[in-house]
């Protein structure tokens, strides 16, 4: 829904700019589909990279609890002991779970993991999944304001189209967002609305303002 959202938001600013200024409408359709290639590569690359980094860092800080799971045994033991008792054991029973889960080191590992990053070591998320769920979802969103373009229409038909076409998807977005968060739909529908409604008479204003014709 988010990289919908970006895509939608980014690319009918963009288009909407682009026909402010006064651009052929065949360089509007080149600049939106341009924009909305240029955008879903820039969010998958983003993607991939931020989920390898954090990827990495997770890897780097099990490298250290398993060295500590090896050379301060006792210590890490203890620790897990605390933990358990955080949770409601009494002392004995948080201290007889902590030693029988510390004989099997991959299963300390897994515990030690999830109670202090809040992190499951065998489940941790693909980078090149999230790329190319990223990739499509920006994708979708942009190009929906494009679909007016793609026709031999003249006038302003086409921008107020795009504009339709940007505010129902929104509404749609809001909506779905409301629903996850058990929230007020028409307030989320709003929102969503006049986000990209704003980000539209910004980009337009700035088109009219500097006049940029292309021919």
């Amino acid at each position: 829904m988010f990289g919908a959202n970006d895509g939608l938001v980014s690319n009918v600013s963009l288009i909407v700019g682009f026909a402010g200024g006064g651009a052929d409408s065949s360089v509007v359709r080149l600049a939106g589909l341009a924009g909305a290639i240029a955008g879903s590569i820039s969010m998958a690359a983003g993607e991939w990279v931020s989920v390898s980094a954090q990827n990495d860092l997770i890897q780097r800080e099990l490298a250290v609890e398993r060295r500590e799971l090896i050379h301060n045994p006792s210590s890490e033991t203890s620790e897990l002991a605390d933990m358990y008792e955080a949770h409601g054991m009494s002392r004995s029973h948080a201290l007889t779970a902590a030693e029988q889960v510390m004989r099997q080191p991959e299963s300390a590992l897994a515990v030690h993991a999830r109670e202090e990053l809040g992190i499951d070591p065998h489940d941790l998320p693909s980078p090149w999944r999230a790329a190319a769920l990223s990739f499509v979802c920006f994708l979708v969103g942009a190009l929906l304001p494009v679909i007016p373009w793609l026709f031999d229409v003249s006038g302003s038909a086409p921008t107020i189209t795009s504009l339709v076409i940007g505010g129902v998807a929104a509404g749609v977005i809001g909506a779905a967002i409301g629903r996850r968060a058990e929230r007020n739909l028409a307030w989320f529908v709003v929102r969503q609305v006049l986000i990209v409604m704003g980000a539209c008479a910004v980009t337009y204003s700035i088109g009219r303002i500097v006049g940029i014709n292309v021919t």
